[in-house]
């Protein structure tokens, strides 16, 4: 019914268009029907009206934006004739197109996002046996120790429940190196982590040689296991103690699932969110795609595997051969297999995980460009419009998932695009101001209303803009990479728990500089020729502002590679755990605070009769574990104390590298990740569209200065920065490294 609905709703937007475009209108026939749909539009978001309103929304915005379009493509365009113009209006006339194109993928996708019901609770006598796969390549031993103990510790049957660490930096391959150096750093990683899965009671796994990355460590894992399900998680994806009992009951009712995929939750910054200070007030990249795109995708059978995170039957993995490997995107590419053969997947918004972004932009760059190529190639190996078995749903949503990464085209198209006229002359563009207005500035907000309206809780106004564009500069050489050889794209491992011991300059960095300068040369070319030629100004207007948002974006953008310093490599998790500190003999009950890789913060509720030296006195921490009658012992060493407001607090640093070690901080720091739910929850918070337009504004400005300072004065990157081990530096209080 609700489908239907929206069906004909789109019917009469059709029609409504249809008359209009057989009808010719005025300049101001065509601002008064664009103010019309506008005033529509802002009255249903500022009220947010659901439901049937949102149906009149969605058919108010169709109108101005076939609209513009109609008017772009008979009105605008130089003639054919005029190739030196006619060329670069063309393409960018694609680029416009690129984007409605998406924009209506986008609401397809959309239309009904669905939550899902929690998952059947099962006794445990009919829960199905478990097998968890821990993927690892070059991470250092705290991360993945950490992964392991929480795996290990979910609330689940212990018979019924296996996990492997699948060790793809200690294979034969590796250990058996022509180069004595790195094979012997491969045997030292063999041995560490065979000892660590004895202390913690999971099995090991490597193999002969790293064929196909991923894709075939998780094949060598089934291999070599038997369970029914089988869940993955990054080797930096920590596990709450519920994640099973929230996602296995899915497959009880349904056969024919396969996937049951939950989001990927980041407790730290990424590099842009750190460097811009905003992660704590805004919402982070990818809580557009967890918390919108896979609903919507969800709606139509088409939620796909992410890579970790998620839950799949075995039986379905051997029908396919297991994990495919053709791309370097095994995980999209493993669902589409199996939605073609008719298998079903769902999503489950609740965050379950803790993860870890990259720390960097250089290594934030690697990974996108990681996931660019790999979706590339899915679409020109596997293109899923041609795909047998998919339903039409599924294959344009699918496309939706594979082009949206074409973005770089269109966003450097959308930068250059005012130069051609600036400093060539070329008439790109043809439109008087007053049309300009009248179609193409109602366009702009009717999208940004758009926007704001259906996704402003998960995404701020502009954000979209900036985040393509700081990674289109080196994307467009990914996309290229593609096009010219498919399967020449190689698996590239991001790192990840990286520090950063002072503010500095990317090393990617000089491209943004010389984007900066061109356009800001543009702005000032483009007063001179106001200046100067009259007869020009009208469009010089136009063209000018145009170039003006693009240098804001700019600026902003050198803000984003002008690196602050990090020197945590795990963020602290707030939590609140009894617990008994025992230094020389004497015992003073504590409660833990918070928590990290490193240590933990305490406050005392009593005084020890001794006095305490930071920095060397020694303990044993004693805190309760989460069930009755556990608790974990380990050694500690005081590296702080502080007195504040009648409370006496010490920062902790763990030594020594027990398995009680990581079985407390996965139980303390992650078992219960409802405290991190709730700071999601409190950035999910729709801005209004003017109020975080002139903030955007105001960074142009602020970051622009910044990365100009970062620019004379920073250009180095410290040799401490990026590749500091977590097994190898020693560590302060909470987790923060000690520099020598």
């Amino acid at each position: 019914m609700v489908r239907s609905i929206t069906f004909l709703c789109w019917i009469a937007a059709a029609t409504i268009f249809a008359l209009f475009l057989t009808q010719p209108t005025g300049i101001k026939l065509q601002f008064a029907l664009s103010v019309a749909m506008l005033s529509i539009m802002f009255v249903i978001s500022t009220l947010r009206l659901k439901g049937v309103w949102r149906h009149i929304f969605l058919a108010a915005s169709s109108v101005i934006i076939i609209r513009y379009v109609h008017w772009r493509l008979t009105e605008t365009l130089p003639s054919v004739t005029q190739l030196s113009d006619f060329i670069p209006a063309l393409l960018l006339v694609v680029a416009e197109l690129y984007c409605i194109g998406m924009l209506g993928l986008g609401l397809f996708v959309n239309a009904q996002a669905i939550t899902r019901p929690r998952a059947l609770q099962l006794p445990d006598d009919e829960l199905p046996s478990v097998d968890v796969f821990v993927p690892s390549y070059n991470e250092e031993r705290d991360l993945v120790a950490v992964t392991l103990a929480a795996a290990k510790a979910m609330d689940y049957p212990k018979d019924r429940l296996t996990v492997y660490l699948l060790d793809d930096g200690g294979t034969d391959e590796k250990v058996y190196a022509a180069d004595e150096a790195k094979a012997a750093e491969a045997r030292e990683r063999r041995r560490s982590m065979q000892a660590l899965c004895v202390e913690l009671g999971v099995r090991y796994l490597t193999r002969e040689r790293n064929i196909s990355a991923k894709a075939g460590n998780l094949n060598n894992g089934l291999a070599y296991s038997t369970s029914e399900l089988v869940v993955v998680f990054d080797a930096d994806h920590v596990p709450s103690r519920e994640f099973l009992r929230e996602t296995v009951g899915h497959f009880a009712d349904e056969p024919k699932l396969f996937l049951v995929q939950t989001p990927h939750f980041f407790i730290n910054a990424d590099p842009i969110e750190r460097n811009l200070s905003t992660f704590s007030r805004m919402p982070s990249e990818n809580e557009m795609f967890y918390g919108e795109v896979q609903k919507g995708l969800d709606s139509w059978n088409s939620a796909f595997f992410c890579g970790s995170a998620a839950v799949l039957r075995r039986s379905a993995l051997d029908e396919v051969g297991g994990f495919a490997g053709v791309s370097i995107t095994e995980d999209c590419e493993t669902a589409l297999e199996l939605h073609a053969r008719g298998w079903k997947s769902r999503y489950v918004e609740t965050p379950l995980i803790a993860g870890l972004q990259p720390e960097t932009f250089e290594s934030f760059i690697g990974q996108r460009s990681r996931w660019c190529r790999g979706m590339m190639q899915i679409f020109m190996l596997k293109n899923p419009l041609f795909k047998r078995g998919l339903t039409f749903a599924q294959k344009l949503c699918y496309t939706s998932s594979n082009v949206f990464w074409l973005f770089p085209l269109s966003r450097l198209a959308f930068m250059v695009s005012p130069l051609f006229f600036i400093f060539f002359n070329l008439q790109i563009y043809h439109a008087s101001p007053q049309q300009f207005v009248a179609y193409t500035m109602t366009y702009i907000f009717a999208v940004m209303i758009m926007q704001n309206y259906m996704y402003g809780r998960l995404r701020w106004p502009w954000v979209s803009e900036l985040y393509e564009y700081v990674q289109s500069v080196y994307l467009i050489k990914a996309l290229a990479g593609v096009v010219v050889n498919p399967r020449a794209p190689k698996f590239n491992v991001t790192q990840k728990g990286a520090v950063l011991d002072d503010d500095h300059l990317s090393g990617l960095a000089m491209p943004f500089y010389v984007i900066f300068g061109v356009l800001a040369a543009g702005a000032a070319y483009t007063v001179m020729r106001y200046i100067a030629e009259p007869a020009s100004r009208d469009l010089l207007l136009v063209v000018g502002a145009w170039n003006l948002f693009n240098l804001v974006m700019a600026g902003i953008a050198l803000g984003c590679v002008s690196e602050r310093r990090e020197r945590r490599k795990v963020q602290r998790l707030e939590t609140s755990r009894a617990g008994e500190l025992t230094v020389n003999g004497e015992t003073v009950a504590v409660t833990v605070t918070d928590a990290s890789i490193g240590g933990v913060k305490l406050v005392a509720n009593g005084l020890f009769k001794q006095p305490i030296a930071p920095g060397r006195q020694a303990g044993t921490l004693r805190v309760a574990g989460s069930l009755r009658d556990q608790h974990y012992d380990v050694p500690v060493i005081i590296a702080s104390a502080i007195s504040n407001e009648g409370e006496r607090a010490y920062g902790i640093r763990f030594t020594g590298i027990s398995g009680d070690r990581y079985r407390l901080i996965a139980d303390v720091a992650y078992a219960d990740l409802s405290a991190m739910r709730r700071m999601r929850d409190r950035r999910h918070k729709r801005r209004n569209l003017l109020l975080v337009s002139a903030e955007t504004l105001g960074w142009g400005v602020s970051q622009t200065v910044r990365g100009l300072f970062f620019g004379v004065f920073r250009r180095g990157m410290p040799v401490a920065a990026a590749k500091v081990p977590i097994s190898r530096a020693p560590m302060g209080a909470d987790g923060v490294p000690v520099r020598s």
